[in-house]
């Protein structure tokens, strides 16, 4: 099976490269983040032209994540638990999509942007990559022999030349 990850940074602007480049390398599943869109505006039609499911997690012009696969998506679930939310309301933002691809377990993930050190961000980001790191164990605990991908973007930049 052919995975493949991709920040497609607004599908709406970008779907008809990523599904010419997704026929063109062979692309079984690829994992994609910052959709940037709710549901009904992904261009879910354009993959299904070229043989492709997609399952998605999107609420509005912000982060998003989605999955186009040739293979239907099974036991899908939108976000992980205890998946941190940020803001007064602690509000759920679309961050993790998780489904089954024949025998492989993947999860499409938008990991928060820290910003500074001093920003609300970096203790989201943190508290929601030791949420992440729960939850893999558990789901490495649950099933041992379960084949598991966590792919997308993480958001680590460790030096300024590593953003472009």
């Amino acid at each position: 099976m052919r995975i493949a990850t991709h920040n497609v940074n607004s599908i709406r602007t970008r779907v008809s490269r990523v599904v010419d480049w997704m026929v063109r390398a062979d692309i079984d599943v690829l994992a994609m983040q910052e959709i940037k869109c709710k549901p009904e505006q992904f261009p879910t039609q354009a993959f299904t032209d070229a043989g492709y499911h997609v399952v998605l997690h999107g609420l509005n012009q912000w982060n998003g994540v989605a999955f186009a696969s040739k293979i239907p998506a099974e036991d899908v679930e939108i976000g992980f638990a205890d998946m941190p939310g940020f803001g007064p309301e602690l509000a759920q933002e679309a961050r993790a999509i998780g489904a089954t691809f024949e025998d492989v377990r993947l999860w499409s993930l938008y990991i928060p942007n820290g910003r500074t050190l001093e920003d609300p961000h970096y203790e989201y980001k943190l508290n929601w990559l030791d949420r992440l790191a729960a939850a893999s164990a558990e789901w490495l605990e649950h099933d041992p022999s379960q084949s598991l991908a966590l792919m997308g973007d993480f958001n680590i930049a460790p030096l300024d030349t590593d953003v472009w």
